[in-house]
């Protein structure tokens, strides 16, 4: 296991199930013969993983914690490496898994194939936890993301969020299934996509008010201070104890939408490290999103394109980034 190169960083993403992401396309997809693809490209991957690499484009100070197991484990801790993410890593015994996206050219239809991932011991997800910690420390927010691997109990992230609390850090989870439906405390934002709010409520939530009544208990249950529902190209909805906003998606071009909840949750993060209200940091992350549609594969939304979909707005007029840290408003440790 590695340290932080630095003493002091802002966003902290944890990510228990990272993935080397192997993307590529082929004119058509076909059962039982053999379907010949284009160039791979190969992108480190997961939730968290992700969140990490967005936010250090942004020029954002993030250290992503993971674990990594055999060649596949190497290979993203290289790649992590050459785009500049630091990282601290757990080596566990299992190998990490890889996950395939195929664009079929003749339909623009895509196809992806997600694997489980490893199996990890209790050590190893106590060593992962305890990596959090040491990394955690001064930190301003920390983001988990990503789904949970096998041998990993199903409310490990309220263990993650009851660290947070005690380490005076901000939690974020952006989850589904069984790692959401067992967070009952702490966290300051959850985002959650339409299919995983409906997951969470056990039940289909026809609408927008249906889904705007699902977060709200989410909130009234102390699961969490706010909510962002991603909707595709339906408006995003931002809930709060004091009501709601909804945000409106960006018209893009087909391309690629892996990783782009990752990438919105990245862009919320770094506006809020950056002082900027919740509204402007959801618009910011709402532009980085869309931005990830222009990219091939897996690969990571290009900050031109970022704060070209912000409306455009000039680096100068938001507070520097690099002040010192403050709460962002309305938030509890």
């Amino acid at each position: 296991m590695n340290e932080p190169t630095t003493n002091f960083t802002r966003i902290v993403t944890l990510t228990m199930n990272p993935a080397l992401d192997i993307s590529t396309e082929t004119r058509t997809v076909g059962h039982t013969s053999k379907v010949r693809c284009g160039p791979g490209r190969y992108h480190p991957g997961g939730g968290g993983v992700n969140v990490a690499r967005v936010a250090t484009a942004l020029q954002a100070s993030a250290s992503a914690v993971l674990p990594v197991g055999g060649l596949t484990g190497r290979r993203i801790l290289e790649l992590l490496d050459d785009e500049g993410v630091d990282t601290v890593h757990v080596d566990i015994a299992d190998t990490t898994r890889e996950n395939v996206t195929v664009d079929e050219l003749a339909t623009g239809l895509q196809y992806r194939f997600v694997l489980a991932g490893p199996h990890m011991s209790a050590d190893e997800r106590h060593a992962c936890l305890g990596a959090l910690r040491r990394a955690t420390v001064g930190a301003e927010f920390v983001v988990a993301s990503g789904s949970l691997p096998p041998g990993v109990p199903p409310d490990f992230y309220q263990t993650v969020a009851d660290a947070c609390r005690d380490q005076g850090s901000l939690f974020v989870l952006d989850t589904s299934g069984v790692g959401l439906a067992n967070l009952t405390s702490g966290a300051y934002l959850v985002k959650a996509s339409s299919r995983e709010l409906s997951d969470w409520a056990g039940r289909p939530l026809a609408g927008e008010d249906e889904q705007l009544d699902a977060a709200a208990q989410l909130i009234s249950k102390g699961c969490t201070q706010s909510i962002l529902v991603s909707r595709g190209a339906d408006p995003a909805l931002l809930v709060t104890p004091t009501g709601h906003q909804r945000f409106p998606a960006h018209e893009m071009p087909t391309g690629s939408g892996v990783g782009a909840g990752d990438a919105m949750v990245a862009g919320v993060v770094v506006g809020l490290s950056r002082c900027w209200s919740m509204t402007e940091a959801v618009r910011f992350g709402m532009a980085c999103g869309a931005a990830m549609m222009l990219t091939p594969g897996t690969g990571i939304c290009r900050p031109d394109d970022v704060w070209r979909l912000f409306d455009q707005r000039p680096y100068a007029s938001h507070p520097n980034p690099f002040s010192p840290s403050t709460t962002p408003e309305g938030a509890t440790r």
